[in-house]
């Protein structure tokens, strides 16, 4: 049973979440020849000031900019 986990920033819709996780899953069962019934997507979000990039809480360039103003 493939357990898949991932970190993100809060912010993000429900159904933003849904459908990663039924593309992840997708992907995993396909990829590892196994049932999508069997795979398990874990998401952790995390508050900004509890996630650092290069140093910095919740950016890493300017690059990441437009992903923390869509979870704002």
């Amino acid at each position: 049973m493939p357990i898949i986990e991932m970190h993100l920033l809060e912010g993000r819709s429900t159904e933003m979440k849904a459908k990663t996780a039924e593309l992840i899953t997708a992907a995993a069962a396909e990829g590892l020849g196994v049932s999508p019934s069997t795979v398990r997507i874990l998401i952790t979000e995390h508050k900004k000031d509890g996630f650092y990039v290069a140093g910095k809480a919740g950016r890493a360039s300017d690059q990441n900019t437009a992903l923390e103003e869509s979870v704002e």
